[in-house]
């Protein structure tokens, strides 16, 4: 008899053991209780999901590959505004300072770097060597933008001219703020050596001093994650990543500082090069971070939209186009009752539909010319018709989707199919002309789901 208690204790530990896991793994999407721990169970579920279903192994891999590309050119801009104000010193102390782990490469490139500047500065390798030294840090930064944009379901990049002034000006100001905090440190420990007035202030200022690594990492990742993805990213959920993600970043460091100390038949094999394979392990893991702090801002953003994540059957076509018309109705309603116009997160929130559904059928409606996105407020993009919505019909909405794109996509398809196309679009004719019957404006669409209008 003891024995059948025990086997029930156990089974009901092991029930309630796969009940946690299941709710965790799945059942959390169905929770609507807007409580903080079910909001941190879905953001942690969330990023999991993203982090494996976005495949940022991949993002990570090519991101290493432009920077080993970008590496030198990047050292040499850094450098080459550090001797024009004389810091070259500060910035070399900087680099040590905040990338200990890779010493022995920032040691050896810097010979690069050298030689870079001297073969740029001569001759037509004036001009030649700075378009080089521009385009790859753009082409990098670039590359970055893309991948944010992708975890951030953006559809649309910033134009050309757009990044060329942004990403020459990060690179401008990155070198600048790395030499005023090093002066900033300077300056502080000169000061208390100097002045016996402020000696009290020497352990407050020692540990900032010892912090100032995390603290500039916390920032570098903060400013990433809000400025380049083009998008509104809202600050406290861009810091509490950054936060996380400097903490990560700084273990890494003491890992990898730690871990050199084991290596030496890395040194066997590789000589003089015993640091490249640690680099290019700590460039990918540094990506990673990166990366994975980009998701989880991303998922903190958008948890409110996320109240089902059934991605085991895709939506059928059926359901997406009735989306796409509510969506369409709800710009154009709005337009006509001159109510302010929605961002995609706000007709997502408020209307209870999937954000990435939002956004593919945004961008869908946006490249058939029937949308457009329009600057509200604080940067934010509404979503405002492109077209004269008075005498726009359920048809006209519906040729011009499937208009939109190549139609000549498959060579001499019209000219081996031309009896079958011809049947065809009769058919499709006929349906339209009923659909054309039935203005937009009398598709009816419900009340506002969700009345919060700011998005928390």
């Amino acid at each position: 008899m003891a024995e059948i208690i025990e086997k029930k204790k156990k089974r009901g530990l092991f029930e309630r053991i796969g009940d946690k896991f299941r709710y965790i793994a799945s059942g959390v999407w169905n929770d609507p209780r807007p409580i903080l721990k079910v909001k941190i169970v879905k953001v942690i579920n969330l990023s999991f999901r993203s982090f494996m279903d976005r495949d940022l192994q991949t993002k990570s891999m090519a991101l290493t590959f432009s920077t080993v590309l970008a590496i030198v050119p990047a050292f040499a801009m850094l450098f080459a505004i550090g001797r024009g104000f004389g810091f070259q010193n500060l910035l070399e102390e900087q680099l040590f300072m905040n990338f200990p782990a890779q010493k022995s490469f920032i040691t050896f490139a810097l010979k690069f770097v050298d030689s870079y500047l001297n073969e740029a500065s001569q001759g037509i390798f004036v001009g030649v060597g700075l378009i080089f030294l521009l385009y790859t840090m753009v082409s990098l930064l670039s590359d970055i933008e893309t991948a944010f944009n992708q975890i951030w379901d953006i559809k649309q990049d910033r134009s050309i001219l757009q990044k060329v002034t942004d990403y020459i000006a990060i690179c401008l100001l990155v070198p600048i703020m790395m030499i005023c905090s090093s002066g900033v440190s300077i300056f502080m420990s000169s000061t208390l050596q100097s002045n016996d007035h402020f000696k009290f202030l020497t352990p407050l200022v020692n540990v900032g001093l010892e912090a100032s690594p995390f603290i500039l990492a916390f920032l570098a990742f903060t400013i990433s994650f809000c400025l380049i993805p083009n998008t509104k990213v809202k600050v406290k959920y861009a810091a509490t990543s950054g936060a996380i993600c400097a903490v990560i970043f700084q273990i890494l460091q003491m890992l990898f500082l730690s871990g050199q100390l084991y290596v030496s038949k890395y040194n066997a094999i590789y000589g003089s090069f015993s640091f490249l394979p640690l680099l290019l392990i700590w460039l990918q893991l540094s990506w990673l971070i990166l990366l994975f702090g980009c998701v989880l801002s991303y998922s903190m953003q958008n948890i409110f939209a996320f109240n089902f994540l059934d991605n085991s059957v895709a939506p059928s076509a059926s359901l997406e186009n009735k989306v796409m018309l509510i969506i369409m109705a709800v710009v154009a309603g709005r337009f006509h009752s001159e109510q302010r116009p929605l961002t995609a997160q706000e007709l997502s929130f408020q209307y209870n539909l999937p954000i990435r559904m939002v956004n593919r059928l945004c961008d869908k409606l946006r490249k058939a010319g029937l949308i457009n996105m329009v600057v509200r407020d604080e940067d934010n993009m509404g979503l405002a018709p492109a077209v004269d919505t008075d005498e726009l019909t359920v048809g006209n909405i519906f040729k011009k989707i499937e208009n939109e794109g190549n139609s000549n996509y498959i060579p001499r398809f019209k000219e081996i199919y031309s009896e079958t196309i011809e049947v065809l679009d009769e058919w499709f004719e006929k349906c339209y002309e009923d659909l054309e019957r039935i203005p937009l404006r009398e598709i009816p669409i419900p009340s506002i789901q969700n009345k919060e209008t700011q998005l928390s």
